[in-house]
């Protein structure tokens, strides 16, 4: 069975972030909905998305909520008790959670970073008082996956897919990622 993930799109989100996770999860064929605050969500430099449903009760129906980070985007998401209970709600089924940026925040509010390991944009860990934080670009913890920013977007994305039991080399290759992580090899 195709897993199912939902995107969660906050007002001020980082777009980059948001729209790389939606775009290469779907590449692997993954089932992925666009969760939006509203049905139109402007992100952090104004570029304005169409999400494919509004944010309601019910993200129960996911294997995985991803959270992409943005400040303003993270604080509203922090601020959203739906989105608090659904994360709680999904955590406590032994489904899948990831943040990038900023949105380890909101991993904070919910009560799920307690003895995780987790990485967020510096400065971030400054206000997260569980957990302990990495300078890795991505640590996945048991079921919490976490990231930088928006230059990790592609390597936060593909290790969600791996996680969700897709071929992320296969990907890479067809979005010349591994010419690039080859070319920092070369330097």
């Amino acid at each position: 069975m195709m897993s199912k993930i939902a995107v969660v799109f906050a007002p001020g989100f980082e777009e980059i972030e948001g729209l790389t996770i939606v775009d290469v999860l779907r590449r692997a064929e993954m089932d992925v909905t666009m969760v939006g605050f509203y049905q139109e969500v402007s992100g952090n430099h104004n570029i304005t998305v169409k999400t494919d449903q509004v944010l309601d009760e019910n993200l129960s129906d996911y294997d995985m909520i991803v959270l992409p980070g943005g400040t303003q985007g993270a604080q509203n998401l922090k601020n959203n008790s739906t989105v608090i209970k659904s994360l709680q709600t999904a955590y406590s089924n032994g489904k899948q959670i990831a943040a990038i940026c900023a949105a380890p925040m909101v991993l904070e509010e919910a009560g799920l970073l307690q003895n995780r390991t987790y990485t967020s944009f510096p400065g971030i860990e400054e206000d997260i008082k569980s957990g302990e934080h990495s300078e890795a670009i991505v640590v996945k913890d048991g079921q919490v996956t976490t990231s930088r920013g928006p230059a990790t977007a592609l390597a936060f994305s593909y290790r969600l897919v791996d996680i969700l039991g897709g071929d992320s080399e296969k990907i890479k290759k067809a979005m010349q990622y591994d010419k690039l992580a080859a070319s920092f090899l070369e330097n």
